[in-house]
């Protein structure tokens, strides 16, 4: 499909590749940063509940198990991505009825795989924190918790595929709503189910899982009503439901495509926690003064994740659409719009970074200054890995997903760490602080690279239907066209 023929078909709801570019992903972009907001300010107030209702072992059991399920849950995220570019690039397509049919075998497949997790999860959280070397303070609490929230994982993850999938059909406000309703619900319930209120029993550390998965459970119901009363897009009903069992074409490209993508993040965790141990050996200040520049760094990242998201869906859609020479303009205005959101979120909390950090480290603690050094070396760099993640989402949309992956190893790794170990003995902790811009750059080198010279073109047209699709194409011309949805 050309360009000039992309402008002659009926307008859909959701088509990313309508209007200005700029302008589109501003507005796609925003609910997606939110919504990111929202569910690390989630994270912040059940821990703020964990620790002054219960104390610091229960707060050190659920950190403990979070490390756990990010790195089970990364596989999922994976798939759900790659459910995210197929479905991107078929709605672009005005393929409805095929986004439809990826998205069923995506919650089919999660859904099946999640509670297979689950199950052998809920067996080996015991030798799971062991391995993990968890203090025998929190073990039993970490324990508690962490297989309750394997229990959850089915619906937890379910709820995570709708979200991107409707994110796919350039929907991003209806997640940024029910993350609100999410947050909302457990913030109240947290305190409610830990110290017991009224008739309800003092749960303890189960009270925050349980809190966490009733309203994780709550607004997946609602979001469910909400895409079927409002009819959006992905809805299966009567003979649609069959999609729920996983299509071949479909569940071939969601598997391949997604194990590198949810590699990816399980490569950046292990990243993490191998810098937490590099820290840990610098002595109690250094640590703490780490851990708070951490909860900054949450929010620094946020903008260049939302960016990123939104390149990869409108991307995908104008592949989908075939609109391949428009896919520079794309990249060009998540660059622009990464430099500054991501430019100005920096700038500010370096100039505002000692009232926050008091916040977590105290007013008199000399942590703070510790801190404030580490900002003042390290913050910088998301600006510059920010932009490695637009290049890396443009590519990630046509199919090309073995390159952000390399691209995050190489950098994470062999850059961050040797860097590390080489200049350590005349920087001392400084090392760590810079080997963050020093990565960052590397990343973007690479990214910078493989974007404008390497051929990740060569992967398109990434949907592995495209034969079957064009076979049914003259059997169902109206299945394919559906205006105004």
């Amino acid at each position: 499909m050309s360009g000039t023929a992309a402008t002659d078909v009926p307008k859909m709801r959701g088509d990313l590749t309508d209007g200005p570019i700029p302008r589109t992903l501003l507005m796609f972009a925003v609910p997606a940063l939110l919504t990111n907001i929202l569910q690390s300010l989630s994270g912040t107030v059940n821990s703020i509940w964990v620790g002054r209702l219960i104390g610091e072992e229960a707060l050190a059991a659920t950190a403990n198990a979070n490390i756990v399920m990010f790195l089970v849950a990364s596989l999922a995220f994976g798939f759900g991505m790659a459910g995210t570019v197929l479905i991107g690039q078929r709605w672009g397509a005005r393929n409805v009825d095929g986004a439809r049919r990826t998205f069923g075998t995506a919650v089919g497949f999660c859904a099946v795989l999640m509670a297979l997790i689950a199950a052998i999860g809920f067996a080996l959280a015991p030798a799971l924190l062991r391995l993990l070397a968890t203090p025998e303070g929190a073990y039993p609490l970490a324990l508690i918790y962490l297989r309750l929230i394997f229990l959850s994982m089915p619906f937890g993850m379910i709820s995570i595929i709708l979200s991107m999938g409707l994110r796919g059909t350039g929907d991003s406000r209806t997640p940024l709503i029910f993350m609100a309703v999410t947050v909302l619900i457990d913030a109240v319930l947290n305190p409610v189910f830990i110290a017991g209120l009224g008739p309800l029993p003092a749960m303890g550390i189960a009270g925050s899982a349980a809190a966490t998965i009733a309203a994780s459970m709550l607004s997946f119901v609602g979001m469910v009503i909400y895409v079927y009363r409002k009819d959006l897009p992905l809805r299966l009903r009567g003979a649609e439901l069959r999609y729920l069992i996983p299509a071949r074409a479909e569940l071939g490209f969601i598997v391949t495509k997604g194990l590198p993508m949810g590699a990816q993040m399980a490569v950046m965790a292990a990243a993490g926690i191998v810098l937490v141990g590099l820290v840990n050996r610098e002595g109690l200040m250094t640590t703490a003064a780490y851990g708070a520049t951490m909860q900054l760094f949450t929010y620094i990242q946020m903008p260049a994740m939302a960016i990123g998201g939104a390149v990869s869906a409108m991307a995908a859609q104008y592949i989908g659409a075939g609109r391949f020479q428009e896919l520079h303009t794309v990249t060009r205005a998540g660059l622009a719009m990464n430099l500054l959101f991501t430019g100005v979120v920096t700038i500010l909390l370096l100039l505002f970074d000692r009232p926050v950090l008091v916040l977590f480290l105290g007013p008199d603690s000399p942590a703070v200054d510790i801190a404030r050094h580490i900002q003042l070396l390290a913050s910088w760099n998301f600006i510059i890995f920010g932009l490695t993640m637009i290049y890396t989402a443009t590519m990630r949309a046509a199919g090309a997903v073995w390159v952000p992956l390399l691209i995050v190893g190489i950098a994470l790794f062999p850059v961050r760490l040797g860097f590390y170990y080489a200049t350590y003995g005349w920087l001392g902790a400084d090392s760590l602080w810079l080997s963050y811009p020093v990565s960052a750059f590397s990343a973007l080198a690479m990214g910078w690279w493989f974007y404008h010279r390497w051929n990740w073109r060569k992967e398109l047209p990434a949907d592995p239907a495209q034969a079957e699709e064009a076979s049914h194409a003259d059997a169902q011309p109206a299945g394919r066209m559906t205006p105004d949805l």
